[in-house]
């Protein structure tokens, strides 16, 4: 067999897999025979050598990596490729949403956005009581997980205080599902703190939602808005993220001398080989793949090719910087030392300033957006984004000191995970407090994880500790349980299960601030 027919025939006679499962990687792995999009010859080196990474979407983009529909406009106006006329009553939206979803594509096949929920389902509540309400997203939300069992689909909610989003934390509490991921938006001017806590009490059960900070975020968007969406990344409604690329600056400061040359030389060189491939892919989905010439979603308004944004992403800063420091012989080390934490903060202000300086074609705003990447399940050695290495956190007042000045850069999303001690269930306001001076100081999202939990976050979505426990034996429905189990596989070196929980103990302090 040819290694094209070996691949496929691995994938087909995979105990653990489904039909369904087998079926989405066969066509990946199609995908990934053709041709690669038409690249220069330094910049297919720099990704052949994972010094920059194409995220694995496909050789030949056919679709964006991310889509975000209007689904306010879809219930409003139906859908004439669908054959659905406009939702008149909260049955009529929640059906068409759950068809609407199946025709989203995706880079995993499956939808990453189901709509800010509470907002776009308020308008069809009519007369039905708390408890008929109650009943009807419970079984939508078992649905999504059984339908769509994928930990990368992303329902949000907020600001407002309503009766549906209240029955979402509710329901998301009691079922504990891995699908959807969750993130509710937060705006101090809008929420009350008593709905925040709502939100707090429930990450202590379910280490779910993210808590997005909206007078932050909104900033970077139109009148539109945005959506967070897969594990945390903000990008525009009725739009969405075209590709995602990312460089690894461990690598980077590995073909450094020092931290000058890394400044002056090998990381503006290697942005420039990231931009040359965010391109090169951005034009063939553009003006080969076709997709924006067919689709029903932009036939119908649904989605607008203007609104997608390349990802310019980053991951291995510790690394990176703790290379650099060394190569210097300074002991200061990232999250903990003063210095290496400024050294970081430079390194994040020039990969901006290089993505300001840089027109791009067919881009939102004709830019790309600048993210802090979360990792991929392969990775070995480059710890997630900005984060501070697994297992070397420090309290959760240091670790949000240490890394607030980043947010600000980083308009399509950024994430560090908390770690707290199970003790927090027995005083959620402290965690409160937590999120809210971390949004004072300029956080861009909140996101914890709760020791103890079956259900914990790994990179940026959801698995079950027991789900992961019995895959080797048994496979799973869910589709990423295979990727949190290869993320926790190498405990010694860099696994998500090696995150160190804390106990909040300065809460005091950090609320003074």
């Amino acid at each position: 067999m040819t290694e094209f027919q070996n691949s496929c025939y691995q994938i087909v006679t995979d105990p653990n897999l489904s039909p369904k499962q087998k079926a989405n990687l066969l066509a990946l792995a199609a995908e990934n025979n053709l041709p690669y999009v038409d690249i220069d010859s330094e910049t297919k080196k720099a990704l052949d050598e994972r010094v920059i990474c194409d995220m694995y979407e496909g050789h030949a983009p056919y679709k964006p990596r991310y889509v975000l529909p209007d689904y306010a406009k879809f219930l409003q106006q139906g859908s004439k490729w669908l054959e659905l006329k406009p939702a008149k009553t909260f049955d009529d939206a929640l059906n068409m949403l759950t068809i609407a979803y199946h025709h989203v594509p995706s880079v995993t096949g499956m939808p990453v956005y189901l709509g800010c929920l509470d907002q776009i389902l308020l308008p069809y509540v009519g007369n039905l009581t708390e408890d008929e309400i109650y009943q009807r997203l419970k079984r939508f939300w078992i649905m999504l997980d059984r339908n769509l069992p994928d930990a990368f689909m992303h329902a949000n909610i907020g600001p407002t205080d309503n009766i549906i989003c209240r029955v979402i934390l509710r329901v998301d509490r009691e079922l504990k599902q891995v699908a959807p991921n969750l993130t509710f938006i937060y705006d101090e001017d809008i929420t009350p703190e008593s709905l925040l806590l709502v939100a707090i009490e429930n990450i202590c059960e379910t280490s779910k939602p993210h808590i997005a900070n909206n007078n932050m975020i909104k900033k970077d968007f139109d009148d539109q808005g945005y959506g967070v969406v897969s594990c945390y990344n903000s990008l525009p409604i009725a739009g969405g993220g075209s590709t995602l690329s990312r460089i690894n600056l461990k690598e980077v400061a590995l073909r450094s001398k020092n931290s000058e040359d890394f400044l002056t030389n090998t990381l503006p060189y290697y942005c420039q080989l990231q931009f040359n491939l965010i391109q090169a892919r951005s034009d063939f989905l553009y003006n080969q793949s076709n997709f924006f010439n067919s689709s029903f979603l932009v036939q119908e308004g649904l989605i607008d090719p203007n609104r997608f944004a390349p990802m310019f992403g980053i991951f291995g800063m510790a690394e990176a910087v703790n290379i650099l420091q060394e190569k210097a012989n300074l002991a200061g080390r990232y999250g903990f030392d003063e210095q290496a934490n400024e050294l970081a903060l430079t390194i994040t202000e020039l990969i901006a300033k290089f993505i300001e300086n840089h027109t791009i074609e067919n881009a939102w705003k004709g830019k790309a957006m600048l993210h802090s990447q979360s990792g991929i399940s392969t990775d070995r050695g480059a710890t997630p984004g900005l984060r501070i290495p697994y297992g070397h956190e420090p309290d959760p007042v240091t670790h949000i000191m240490a890394l607030f000045k980043h947010h600000h850069y980083y308009t399509s999303g950024i994430s560090d995970i908390l770690t707290i001690d199970e003790t927090i269930k027995n005083n959620p306001s402290a965690l409160l407090q937590i999120c809210k001076a971390a949004f004072k100081l300029g956080f861009r999202e909140f996101t914890a994880n709760i020791s103890g939990n079956d259900l914990v976050r790994v990179t940026g979505y959801m698995v079950r500790l027991s789900d992961i426990k019995k895959y080797k034996q048994e496979g799973s429905r869910i589709n990423t349980t295979f990727l949190g189990a290869e993320a926790a596989d190498d405990v010694k070196n860099n696994s998500y299960l090696c995150r160190k929980p804390r106990v909040i103990s300065h809460e005091q302090v950090m609320g003074n601030r």
